[in-house]
């Protein structure tokens, strides 16, 4: 879907995003809401610029492959796809509803264009190594590449690092993987839970090539992935640093938002706060 939109129409597109996600956990009454909104702009570049993918086939067998490792958000999933044409945007309110194929944690069989279930934290990356193993030494396959999003808080599981020295020993370099450096998860921020750093010397030590950027920049989060995709001897991780609760003032920062659904009274608020932004988007204001 590469190339359709300039820097600011996906900046847009990114706020709507958010948009979409206060809404759906606002008419679920439950969900996670920091992490879903810091994502948006990575999610943006991955679903409107970079990955090859075709909406309306969504197992065509040439596209790209993306896993959404912490599962939790994937409200903000949601929003991409409806967006992007996979299925229409009033379903994103049945969110979490008995019955409905967006669940709180994303299941492969329940809507076309989802390619893992996700709930225990830690496995997505053993996913994405597999299918970027498959296409590099079974298929012989160079054109398809493997996304996987992954929290920072989720490094803590162990499976990570297995999945990690797997990769670094078969060299995948169609794995590109993306580490959400929010530095929060449920119980407070990472450092004081489980201390990360060195975040960058640890994946380096494992044998991939590690990017750092901006994580709310769309020109880096789309540089960083042509760099990665240069990388042909080796796997690539971006370390993608965020703000928890990107665009809502009062969410930002804030570990409490990583489980907790807005209300009226507050959804209307963080809407109101994503207008303003999208206001300023649209006159050309620099707002990140």
């Amino acid at each position: 879907m590469g190339g359709q939109l300039t820097i600011a129409q996906l900046q847009r597109k990114a706020n709507d995003l958010r948009r979409h996600v206060i809404r759906m956990l606002e008419a679920a009454g439950s969900g996670h809401t920091a992490g879903s909104l810091d994502l948006a702009d990575i999610l943006t570049a991955l679903y409107f610029e970079i990955m090859k993918i075709d909406p309306k086939k969504p197992d065509w067998e040439e596209r790209d492959i993306f896993i959404l490792s912490n599962g939790h958000t994937v409200p903000i999933q949601y929003a991409a796809m409806a967006e992007a044409g996979y299925f229409g945007k009033d379903e994103l309110l049945t969110l979490r509803k008995l019955g409905s194929r967006l669940q709180g944690h994303p299941e492969r069989d329940r809507l076309p264009g989802l390619e893992n279930t996700s709930g225990p934290l830690g496995s997505g990356l053993s996913q994405a190594a597999g299918c970027a193993y498959s296409f590099q030494y079974l298929d012989n396959n160079k054109h398809r590449f493997v996304y996987c999003v992954m929290g920072d808080g989720e490094l803590d599981e162990g499976n990570v690092w297995e999945a990690a020295m797997f990769a670094g020993k078969y060299k995948l370099s169609q794995l590109i993987g993306f580490i959400d450096r929010n530095n929060i998860q449920i119980d407070g921020n990472t450092e004081d839970v489980m201390p990360l750093e060195d975040l960058r010397g640890k994946w380096e030590s494992f044998g991939w090539h590690v990017i750092e950027i901006d994580g709310h920049n769309i020109q880096s989060i789309i540089d960083a992935v042509n760099m990665a995709k240069a990388i042909t001897n080796r796997p690539c991780m971006i370390i993608s640093y965020t703000i928890a609760g990107k665009g809502v003032d009062f969410m930002e920062y804030d570990y409490k938002w990583h489980g907790v659904a807005p209300n009226k009274e507050q959804a209307d608020e963080a809407v109101s706060k994503l207008d303003k932004i999208g206001e300023k988007i649209r006159t050309g204001v620099e707002y990140l």
